[in-house]
Formats: structure tokens, sequence, C-alpha cells
């Protein structure tokens, strides 16, 4: 992106060199990258972090390491999700070691790429700050978005009822797929109009 403004405007594809690890960072080689909310604002100009242009967007991404700097405590081959302040939109990302995390091989890279903002923004706000507990009823509002149906899971998994909203009636069917359950432990997702 070289001048903020609407994603379809603004993001174009460029080959560029290839960034290199400092001290304390890593190269991860992107296998998947998610699309988040605040990314379309730092395109747009309107997000608090406004990375200089010419900049790539991406602020979450999974993936192989393949370069480390000094000091930066993970193998290259070690398969990270992480969340760098932009660059993830990219076939290789450098971010601070701090924001990489290894997982297992079992986790697939497009499940992985979702899961660092999405669901910790999910776990924070319930479990951390709501204190959310068993049998009681949580609404999640905007269900079918990133953050909503990590919510939805998050809800289910700690044990309370979850009631959705969502804008129309695929949002809905996103909302009900993102909480599988037997009918008695599930009301049903409620729609808004759009």
């Amino acid at each position: 992106m070289h001048e903020p403004g609407d994603p379809g405007d603004a993001l174009v594809l460029e080959d560029v060199d290839e960034p290199r690890p400092g001290p304390g960072e890593v190269a991860i080689r992107v296998g998947a990258w998610a699309l988040n909310f605040p990314d379309l604002l730092m395109v747009q100009g309107r997000y608090q972090v406004k990375p200089p242009p010419p900049f790539t967007p991406g602020i979450e991404v999974c993936g192989e390491v393949v370069a480390v700097g000094d000091g930066a405590g993970i193998e290259p081959g070690t398969r990270v999700v992480a969340h760098p302040d932009h660059g993830g939109m990219a076939e290789v990302v450098v971010t601070s070691a701090e924001r990489a995390f290894a997982i297992p091989d079992e986790i697939d890279d497009l499940t992985g790429a979702a899961l660092t903002i999405t669901y910790q923004t999910g776990w924070f706000g319930l479990y951390r700050q709501a204190r959310l507990q068993p049998g009681e009823t949580l609404v999640v509002h905007a269900g079918a978005g990133g953050v909503g149906s990590a919510a939805i899971q998050l809800g289910k998994a700690a044990g309370a009822t979850v009631v959705a909203t969502a804008g129309g009636t695929e949002k809905v069917r996103t909302c009900e797929r993102s909480a599988p359950t037997s009918p008695s432990t599930t009301r049903p997702t409620t729609s808004w109009p759009a």
C-alpha cells in the first residue's frame, strides 16, 4: 500500500526484497494470513497504528520460521502463529520473536492464522474480564464476524447458554455453524434485520 484509501484501490501486488530478521526477530514463510478489521482500517489510514507508506498489511499469520536474528530463541523450521504489527499479507514477514508462538502440526495453516486476534480478544473479554461461568447466558452481537464466532465457541466451551444476533439468514447460519451442539443446550440464534 502506497497511499491510504479503499482497500480495493489502495492495495497493489508488488515484488519486493525479502525481509531479513534483526536481533530478537524471526522471518516467517507465510502459509496463511487472516484478514482482520484492523487491517482494513490500517489501509484506510483510520487505525491507531499508522505505519509509514509503503507498507504491507497483515497482523495475523501462520507459517514456518525460515530465518532468525540473534537471540530470537526460536529455531528455523518451527511452525508458528504470529501477530506482527503489519506485513503478514506477504510470502515472508519479519516480526519480533515474542510475537511468534509454536503450534503443533495438527493445526493447519488456515486454522492457525485465525487464532491469535479473534480468539485472544474473545478469551480476554469473556474469561478474564467478564469471568463467564457455566450456566450463565451469553449474548453475542455480530456473531457471524471473526470475534463474534470465536465468542460463540468460547461461550459454549465455558458451559454458557449462547444467544447470538446477526444481520440476515446467511449470517445466522454462520452463527449456528460456530457452535454445533445438541438442541437441549442451545437456544436459537436470533436474526436482526440488516
